[in-house]
Parts: structure tokens; C-alpha cells; sequence
């Protein structure tokens, strides 16, 4: 892979040092029954810069953001909830974080698009268009 291509497959993502280590441990247990998304999220954790949640900045997708994002293939764009798994809810807008598109959004800042696997193991170019944090209530 030349290294034009790896910096657009694998831009700098950013995560809050407390959901790392919290996704660091879910992926490890689901490392069995999820190996890929075990993998991927483990890979996404590693790589990420840490921050305290109060220096995260909001166009950062997190857990319980709002994320629009685009396929670039298809031109389809979705609007979902990057939840932790007791929590996910598809026909509600709520996508685990132990789903191969809610690993590859983790931690990617608005306008920033990553080569992601789908289920099926095919690549998807997806471009994160907005993030919305959620109102603490």
C-alpha cells in the first residue's frame, strides 16, 4: 500500500482516554465470539490520540455522538448513534461500537473519511459529514 493511500485509509483519529479504555476491554472480550471487530477496534484504539473528555473536540465522532456519514460508492448518507452495545438500538438510529462501520467512525473528525471493511469484508470509503455530541442532560 503506497503511503498516499495509508494516510487516506487511516487518517489521525482522536478518543477520549476513558472510552479507550473501556473499548480497549470490550474488545478483548468479545475477541472470540467478534474476532474481526475485535481486531479493528483494538487496531483503531492504538493508534488513537487520547485526550480528557473535557479537551475532546465536539466535531470528534464519540460514544453517544450523533454521526452523519457518507458511502462513497453508493452516495448514501445515514444518520446514526455510536452506542455501547446494551444500548444499541438499529431501529432507533443506534449503532453498536462492535459493528464494523461503528469501529471505522470511532474517533474521526468531521470531513475526514476512512477505507473501511463492511460485514461482508468489502472496503467502503466513508466520510464522516457532521457530528453532533450529545446534550448532557
Amino acid at each position: 500500500m503506497s503511503a498516499t493511500r495509508a494516510a487516506r485509509t487511516r487518517p489521525q483519529i482522536h478518543m477520549i482516554d476513558t472510552e479507550a479504555e473501556r473499548l480497549s476491554e470490550l474488545a478483548l472480550n468479545v475477541e472470540a465470539a467478534m474476532p474481526q471487530v475485535s481486531e479493528l477496534l483494538l487496531r483503531e484504539v492504538t493508534r488513537a490520540k487520547l485526550h480528557r473528555a473535557a479537551a475532546m473536540p465536539a466535531a470528534v465522532v464519540t460514544m453517544g455522538a450523533e454521526v452523519e456519514f457518507r458511502d462513497e460508492a453508493s452516495g448514501v448518507t445515514r444518520v446514526v448513534t455510536l452506542a455501547w452495545p446494551q444500548d444499541a438500538d438499529i431501529a432507533a438510529g443506534r449503532i453498536s461500537i462492535l459493528t464494523p462501520i461503528g469501529a471505522g467512525l470511532i474517533g474521526l473528525a468531521e470531513g475526514q473519511q476512512i477505507l473501511w471493511p463492511d460485514r461482508d469484508g468489502r472496503e467502503r470509503n466513508l466520510t464522516v459529514v457532521r457530528v453532533a455530541q450529545p446534550v448532557a442532560g
